[in-house]
Parts: C-alpha cells; sequence; structure tokens
C-alpha cells in the first residue's frame, strides 16, 4: 500500500472536524463534496463529540472514508505544541481517540478505516521511533484483529513501525507545505513552510500526482510516492482551492479515489 505507479489514482484528505462548540474552523460539509477522505479531529487537539457525528453523518451520506487525526492532549494549542508523554500513556489515548470516533461512525453506519497524526505528533513520528511505536501500540490496540492503516509521511520511523506491527501504511504527500530536500516537511515556525498561492499548490498536485515529485524550498527535485495528497482545510479559501486541485487532477487523467 506504500507506493503508488505511475497512472495510479490518487486520494485526497483532508483535516475535518477542527472545531469546538460553537467555533468551526473547517468548512466540513463543503469539504466532503471534494475530498475522498476524511481526518476526523478526535477532541484531543480540536474536535468535540457533537461536531464527530455531525461529520461521520455527512460523510456516510457522500461515500467518503473516515480516519481518525490523533493528536497529543493539546487544545490550546491545536496539537502543534511539542510534548513529551510516556509511551504507554501515549498509546491509551491513542486508543481512546480512535474509539470516541468509531462511536459516532458506527451510528453513521460506517466504520473508521484508517488513522493519521496530526501536527507535532504527526513530526514527531517522522523521527521519534518510541513514539512512533506508541502511536502503533494504540492502533493496535483500538483495531483489535482488524489492521488499520495508518497514513503518514513515506519513510517515517511511524511507517516503519506500522509495517513491522503488521499495519498496512499509506504514503502521504502535501501540495500546500514546504519540503527539505531530504523529503521532510519544512516546521511551520520558519518562513515559507505553508505554500499559499493557489496556483503554486495546483501545480505542486499535479506534479506529485503525475511526476511523483516535488520541489524543495531550496529548490531541488525531491522523488515523493504517495497515495495520497493532503489538502488543509484551515486555510483561507481551503474549498475553493481543493475543488480547483480535484478538477485538474482529473482534467489531467488522474483518477481521485480513495485508497481504502
Amino acid at each position: 500500500m506504500t507506493d503508488a505507479p505511475f497512472g495510479a489514482p490518487i486520494d485526497l484528505n483532508a483535516d475535518l472536524g477542527e472545531g469546538f462548540g460553537h467555533w468551526r474552523l473547517t468548512d466540513d460539509e463543503a469539504l466532503l463534496s471534494v475530498v475522498t477522505s476524511a481526518n476526523v479531529a478526535c477532541g484531543f487537539h480540536a474536535g468535540d463529540p457533537s461536531t464527530m457525528r455531525r461529520v461521520c453523518d455527512l460523510a456516510a451520506e457522500r461515500g467518503v472514508r473516515v480516519g481518525a487525526q490523533v493528536s497529543y492532549r493539546d487544545l490550546a494549542g491545536f496539537g502543534r505544541r511539542a510534548m513529551d508523554v510516556p509511551a504507554r500513556e501515549l498509546a491509551d489515548e491513542i486508543a481512546y481517540q480512535i474509539g470516541a470516533l468509531e462511536v459516532f461512525a458506527r451510528s453513521a453506519g460506517i466504520r473508521v478505516r484508517y488513522v493519521k497524526p496530526h501536527g507535532a505528533l504527526y513530526n514527531r513520528c517522522v523521527h521519534d521511533a518510541e513514539q512512533a511505536a506508541a502511536v502503533v501500540e494504540g492502533v493496535r490496540l483500538a483495531g483489535g484483529e482488524a489492521a488499520l492503516p495508518v497514513l503518514g509521511l513515506p519513510g517515517s520511523r511511524l511507517h516503519e513501525a506500522a509495517g513491522a506491527a503488521g499495519l498496512p501504511v499509506v504514503a502521504e504527500a502535501f501540495a500546500d507545505r514546504a519540503y527539505t530536500a531530504e523529503g521532510t516537511l519544512v516546521p511551520r515556525r520558519e518562513p515559507g513552510a505553508v505554500v499559499t498561492d493557489s496556483g503554486a499548490v495546483v501545480k505542486r498536485s499535479l506534479m506529485i500526482a503525475r511526476d511523483r515529485a516535488v520541489t524543495s524550498i531550496d529548490g531541488q527535485r525531491v522523488e515523493v510516492t504517495a497515495r495520497s495528497l493532503c489538502l488543509h482545510g484551515d486555510t483561507p479559501g481551503a474549498v475553493g482551492l481543493a475543488r480547483r486541485v480535484r478538477n485538474e487532477l482529473q482534467a489531467s487523467g488522474v483518477r481521485v479515489e480513495a485508497f481504502t
């Protein structure tokens, strides 16, 4: 599941349900008409029970796959602050988040189909073997006999741990995030980490889907083999940009479909 040959279909995923109470960050309803996979916040960096249920209901209606977007317990920092959580505790918290979303997925007649870490946890699991293993243990605990796929950066410690545990791995790429020459994401605190020009995002999306490559922040070509392309829903004009990306991909002959 990791590699995607030239001409293979690509999945479009977005982070959804990232609100809390009356406050909403993402236009979930509109984005669910564009994406094929929804990474639903499970309450630790954003989201709440009513939001999770609403997104699951909408996803079920539109045939969009639902995944658990798990994170550190960091509502105030939107899950983007570095934290040190003991491995056993982190595994339990990952399982807890997945289980919470599964309740609402089942109520909508669907299931949680995959797991994706968010923010600081996502980036930590690129290099930190212990934290990556804890995330995988949480996925295994929540999934039981079901081997839930793990969505993440190719070549990461997270994917190494998931593969070793017998979980499917799905390689992901980002059209709106800058890459280093090593194929990792430029930290958000650095200038140019987020690509805001819509034309550039569309161009990078096509390059990732057709050429399996992206241009790094210092101008180098970086090979990127991805089965799923992330479109961030918390940026201005996210819905219009997502629609444009999907339309351009399909117009160029790329099949857009879920990986699960």
